[in-house]
């Protein structure tokens, strides 16, 4: 019986150290052209899918490789996506796109994905909502963006239509490819990323009526409380901002409104604007 127990105490420590082991094991990160990122373990990728499983399932998932933008593995290697191919493969079958003449100093504006990310869904109203206020940002500052001209939002829209082209895959497009369909060598690209939370409030109010006694003392009488209860809607926002300039990005910020109200995200774009290189205050 005593030889034993030191045997148990080993075997006790190598469980510990196995499950310690396997709790701090560093997952790999698959960052989508949405912007989500999944913490995973991938375990197998092809030309077409990468196969993975999230953290304490066995379930395989497989993933589309024209959805990822980049894998960070848990080795510390990084592999970046090029979808150049398969977009330009599946607009017609055919491998060349549609080329527009070049425009010089001009800027275009994409199509603003607006995306809740708890739902995946994006909304294409809001989408044209968030392009048209950026273009008619960019137009209300000319003078500021000078030599700059911003190309008509029709013009935009309908050259990305011919292409096969919108808010939702408006991602998935290479900034090249987007140049020469446009016929631009600047472009702005925006994202509105939310999620909505709601929280109860309530108001309660006192009155009560008066009456003056024969004595002239006022006697106070038919208290009432009344308490309204009411349900507040947060609008948390993410905003992400990116201007290239001939295929290069020129500028990339990310800006979370202060104020957790609809629409506040129009704020956020005003203010990365305005701190792009393309303005200049005058």
């Amino acid at each position: 019986m005593k030889n034993r127990k030191p045997f148990l105490i080993v075997l006790m420590l190598f469980a510990f150290v196995f499950g310690f082991a396997q709790g701090g094991k560093k997952l790999d990160k698959i960052i989508k052209r949405d912007y989500q990122i999944i913490e995973c373990t991938i375990s197998k990728m092809s030309d077409k899918t990468v196969e993975y499983s999230l953290p304490g399932e066995t379930l395989q998932i497989s993933l589309d490789v024209s959805q990822i933008a980049r894998i960070d593995f848990s080795s510390g290697r990084s592999q970046t996506f090029d979808v150049t191919q398969s977009t330009s493969s599946s607009s017609s079958g055919s491998s060349s796109i549609a080329v527009s003449e070049m425009k010089s100093n001009t800027i275009a504006v994409l199509p603003v994905p607006y995306l809740n990310s708890d739902t995946q869904e994006s909304s294409e109203d809001m989408a044209k909502f968030a392009q048209n206020d950026l273009y008619n940002k960019l137009l209300d500052k000319s003078s500021n963006i000078f030599p700059l001209t911003v190309q008509d939002l029709r013009t935009t829209n309908s050259l990305l239509h011919k292409a096969g082209i919108d808010h939702n895959n408006i991602d998935e497009t290479p900034i090249e490819d987007l140049e020469k369909i446009l016929g631009v060598d600047n472009i702005v690209a925006a994202k509105v990323s939310y999620t909505i939370g709601t929280a109860a409030t309530s108001t309660t109010y006192n009155s009560g009526n008066a009456k003056v006694s024969d004595n002239n003392k006022k006697v106070k009488t038919n208290d009432v409380s009344t308490t309204t209860s009411n349900n507040q809607t947060y609008y948390y926002y993410t905003v992400y901002f990116d201007m290239y300039k001939n295929k290069d990005k020129i500028y990339s910020q990310t800006r979370k409104p202060f104020l957790a109200v609809k629409d506040s995200w129009m704020d956020s774009v005003s203010y990365l604007l305005k701190r792009s290189p393309i303005y200049v205050k005058k």
